[in-house]
């Protein structure tokens, strides 16, 4: 038996887990902007704590992995299009990020992307922590 809907934390899987008696899960939106969630879950679920959150070096990474593999896939202009709903949701909860989101999402040049990728700050990591 495997478990959907509104599986958006390490919390709600074991709930659905221990309720549903479910073997699996199918995790859609939550997955957005958020890879690690899967990592997250598993761990929760075998150890019943918490991973760290990702820091800002590896959501910087995995955004600017995610825009170039769409850009390979898709190409330049429907890759980046596409790619702008994802940037609030890899960085959601980095204090005055509004600024650098809106950069993301109004460009249209990959490299200039891949630049303003490159450039976040490092000081917005010790303001997560």
């Amino acid at each position: 038996v495997f478990g959907n809907g509104d599986v958006d934390s390490p919390e709600k899987a074991m709930e659905m887990r221990d309720r549903f008696g479910t073997d699996g899960l199918m995790i859609g939106r939550a997955a957005i902007g958020n890879p690690w969630i899967f990592n997250q879950i598993k761990h929760f679920l075998k150890t019943g704590e918490h991973l760290p959150q990702p820091t800002i070096q590896e959501r910087k990474q995995a955004a600017k992995e995610h825009l170039l593999r769409s850009v390979d896939w898709k190409g330049e202009r429907v890759g980046i299009m596409e790619m702008r709903r994802h940037y609030a949701n890899y960085f959601k909860g980095i204090p005055h990020f509004k600024e650098t989101r809106m950069k993301l999402v109004t460009n249209d040049s990959i490299d200039e992307l891949v630049d303003i990728l490159d450039q976040i700050k490092l000081y917005q990591e010790t303001e997560t922590t």
